[in-house]
């Protein structure tokens, strides 16, 4: 990141701190009030949280905004009424919006985070909430010093085999956890990469605001690949990490209560897509938090059989959270949480099955956005979790085990 742009950025949080003090709410909402909302980015994540939105009976889009046209006119078929605007600075003026959902890709993440807050409205945010460390430090800050009710869009953070977990943990059943297992598998046809989008022919230079999608960083032509395919490039993404390994870092962190790691470690590459793609496809995470635990994350994009999954080993007991393994038989996946007791430590134990339904991650947010209490994906475990996901793509991309006090030390590079 180049001097001025970072120049810019402290400018800009410093101007958001300023203006969330001075800031006064001008709507409270009542008992029978609808929740306004707004949208900034309304590509393929947007499209599933609008569909989420529309739902929700105690809710109502109001606009949403996106620098494609393309994506502008789609939102509009699938909520008729909004407003549409290709600036989202237009929609954070409209004093009549109580709340404003992020969707845009992750190296936007915190330019969005700190101008919804400025604007003194609530936020949903999606996951990973930063690009970078120094800008989860920023978001960290001026959500502590804002009023406003912040989800971010950790959506494991409302699942009920979280809640059965924390009960276990809670009533002794696990004992100490020195060890957790986790992983995340996908597989595609021969020839058919992950997560490479087609591009459409009105990607273009007249359809697309390229500026603004770039936010900062090195000017050049417009890349119609780049701009649907950001996901591949450092520059814009944190690959599967940041995609993928964020939502059950997190999910374990809040399960044992654990701070951001003491060090990671990672090792993998591009070894299922040659495609000219810089992210890693294949991948082996170590990180060492404190109290004596480790927790690994693998992932490959050659093999789906095992889905995803988390085991926590304790002394007492095993917690087993599996969610996608595929019977090679039937085809099916389901998701499952197991306790099962250490017969060393509880030999009278019994084995269990969590049955905690799911809640709604979204309707959590605007009920929170009511009550104004702190939603299941505060900007807490965000925060946490964004470091742990840095830290684990630093190690990789530094091929050397990265401590938390060398990660804050390292200015991020395009």
């Amino acid at each position: 990141m180049g001097q001025n742009t970072r120049r810019g950025f402290m400018k800009q949080a410093a101007m958001g701190a300023a203006a969330l003090l001075a800031y006064s709410p001008s709507r409270v909402l009542g008992a029978n009030d609808r929740v306004r909302l707004g949208m900034i980015g309304v590509g393929g994540r947007g499209q599933d949280l609008l569909k989420q939105v529309l739902q929700l009976p105690d809710a109502q889009l109001v606009a949403i905004a996106d620098i494609y046209g393309r994506r502008r006119d789609e939102a509009k078929q699938m909520a008729p009424g909004i407003q549409t605007l290709d600036d989202y600075r237009r929609l954070l003026a409209m004093k009549d919006i109580d709340g404003v959902i992020v969707a845009t890709p992750v190296f936007l993440h915190s330019e969005h985070f700190l101008a919804v807050l400025a604007a003194g409205k609530d936020l949903y945010c999606e996951k990973t909430m930063t690009w970078s460390i120094p800008e989860a430090e920023r978001c960290l800050a001026a959500a502590t010093q804002s009023d406003r009710v912040v989800q971010i869009g950790l959506q494991h953070e409302s699942s009920g085999a979280l809640a059965d977990t924390r009960k276990w943990i809670k009533d002794g059943l696990v004992g100490k956890v020195t060890q957790v297992e986790s992983w995340m598998s996908r597989n595609t046809p021969h020839g058919v990469a992950q997560w490479v989008r087609p591009v459409p022919p009105d990607c273009t230079a007249q359809n697309v605001n390229w500026k603004a999608f770039l936010d900062g960083r090195p000017d050049r032509p417009f890349d119609a690949y780049k701009f649907m395919n950001w996901r591949l490039f450092w520059e814009f993404s944190g690959g599967n990490i940041t995609e993928n390994m964020v939502h059950q870092m997190a999910w374990i962190m809040s399960a044992l209560d654990l701070p951001v790691p003491d060090a990671a470690t990672m090792s993998g590459g591009v070894f299922s897509e040659k495609d000219g793609r810089e992210v890693p496809d294949t991948i082996a995470v170590t990180l060492d938090f404190p109290n004596d635990l480790v927790v690994t994350w693998q992932s490959t994009f050659s093999n789906s059989r095992y889905g995803l999954g988390e085991h926590l080993l304790g002394s007492d007991g095993t917690v087993e959270h599996v969610a996608g393994a595929t019977d090679m038989v039937s085809g099916k996946s389901a998701e499952t949480i197991r306790y099962y007791p250490e017969k060393a430590n509880r030999p009278s134990g019994s084995p269990l099955t969590g049955d905690t339904p799911d809640q709604n991650h979204m309707a959590n947010w605007i009920d929170c956005m009511r009550t104004r209490k702190t939603p299941n994906a505060s900007v807490d475990i965000g925060y946490r979790s964004a470091v742990a996901a840095h830290m684990s793509n630093l190690a990789y991309r530094r091929k050397q085990r990265i401590t938390l006090e060398m990660a804050k030390s390292i200015q991020p590079q395009f």
